[in-house]
């Protein structure tokens, strides 16, 4: 109650005013009661956060679910927020549906004092992150949602991001952010990679299954499908409405930027080199993300195997949910939330199974995680500030 102005109190039957007492009407209705009227302030008092948080990348699509998920977050509080191109502005102006958040205005990297900040969230693109990083206060506890940090080999990088590693360095610090597999390792960690939205969703389901050796490395085929929003906000042509709207887009075939992400932690749960065969897809959809997949069993496996593997590692988590046999995941009932959704079905063919996996492609695949990740990392429950419950419809 810190933070609103207490202007009367109903206690039982009667009215405490400032100045004096009132009869309350329908006071045999209410009798036995406990009413208390609260006039808030129109400018709130802030309450200080335990935890102080730069956002650096506000004005992007992760930068602003960020502030969002923060908003009820009781630990965590925003001292400083960057934007180049929107320097000087309030996070309301840009993205009206915050308006009601009082925070600081976005600033230049340039300019930004980390004197009052404890930890960050870099939502910034890939390519600026690693120099950005590099000149941090190596106090900060750092979540990069960019690639920048996600490939333990440098030389993979420059292959697929077409430019030299700047900070190799940092990069033998970084521990990789998928939470639920990763963290023990997260939780002494300074810098943690977050991973991307397509391994997000396709690792989930697989790791668990290839540490159990219950499917094969060989013969992986991966079809997904993600909202517009994966893309940034950015203005580019092949996003606008008209390019988007009443069609299905396939695009980074073969050379998705996120296929050494996915064979890296496959690899690593396989203990074998993994090769897939990754197809992405646009949809006209503002966020979202399903991934569905087909893999061949292991000799003598068989469906109910997979599904008992994946209860048994997932059965103490929040965030990953295997649904009922036979329930389809949709990404209609993710969204918003950081939630992933799976299930597993046969296939026609003898010896393979079809697993689909759905999750919010700009909280489970972003910024959600981002915020899982820093909870670990400071010591608080993981699921702080993240159970908001899918928006449907």
């Amino acid at each position: 109650m810190s933070s609103a102005t207490l202007s009367s109190t109903f206690l039982q039957t009667g009215c405490q005013w400032k100045g004096g007492v009132k009869s309350l009407e329908g006071s045999k209705r209410n009798a036995g009661k406990v009413f208390v009227k609260c006039s808030v302030s129109s400018k709130a008092q802030k309450a200080e956060k335990e935890v102080r948080l730069g956002v650096l990348g506000a004005s992007g699509y992760t930068g602003s679910e960020i502030v969002r998920l923060l908003a009820n977050h009781p630990h965590f509080g925003i001292t400083l927020m960057t934007a180049d191109r929107k320097a000087g502005q309030s996070i309301g102006s840009v993205f009206p549906h915050l308006i009601s958040q009082d925070l600081p205005k976005m600033v230049a990297i340039k300019d930004a004092d980390f004197s009052d900040v404890d930890a960050v969230f870099c939502c910034l693109p890939h390519g600026t992150t690693q120099e950005i990083i590099k000149g941090l206060p190596k106090s900060l506890k750092i979540v990069d949602l960019s690639a920048d940090f996600r490939l333990q080999d440098i030389s993979e990088y420059e292959e697929w991001y077409g430019q030299a590693h700047r900070a190799p360095e940092l990069q033998k610090e970084a521990v990789y952010g998928l939470t639920e597999i990763l963290r023990e390792e997260i939780k002494s960690a300074r810098l943690v990679a977050n991973p991307g939205c397509y391994p997000t969703s396709i690792q989930l389901p697989l790791v668990p299954l290839f540490k159990a050796n219950l499917i094969l490395s060989k013969n992986i085929i991966i079809d997904a499908k993600s909202g517009v929003s994966g893309a940034g906000r950015g203005a580019k042509e092949a996003n606008l409405y008209t390019e988007i709207a009443e069609g299905l887009y396939s695009y980074g075939i073969t050379r998705h930027r996120h296929v050494p992400e996915i064979e890296q932690g496959l690899s690593g749960a396989a203990n074998s080199k993994v090769t897939v065969s990754f197809t992405p897809h646009l949809m006209p959809m503002s966020r979202g993300m399903q991934s569905t997949i087909y893999v061949e069993m292991a000799p003598g496996v068989e469906i109910k195997d997979l599904r008992q593997q994946l209860r048994l590692s997932y059965e103490d988590e929040e965030f990953v949910v295997l649904l009922e046999e036979g329930v389809v995941p949709r990404t209609h009932n993710t969204r918003g939330s950081n939630y992933c959704f799976i299930n597993v079905f046969p296939d026609r063919i003898p010896g393979r199974a079809i697993i689909i996996s759905v999750i919010d492609n700009l909280v489970k695949g972003a910024s959600g995680q981002a915020l899982q990740n820093l909870n670990v990392m400071m010591g608080f429950p993981e699921s702080t500030g993240l159970l908001y419950q899918p928006l449907f419809p």
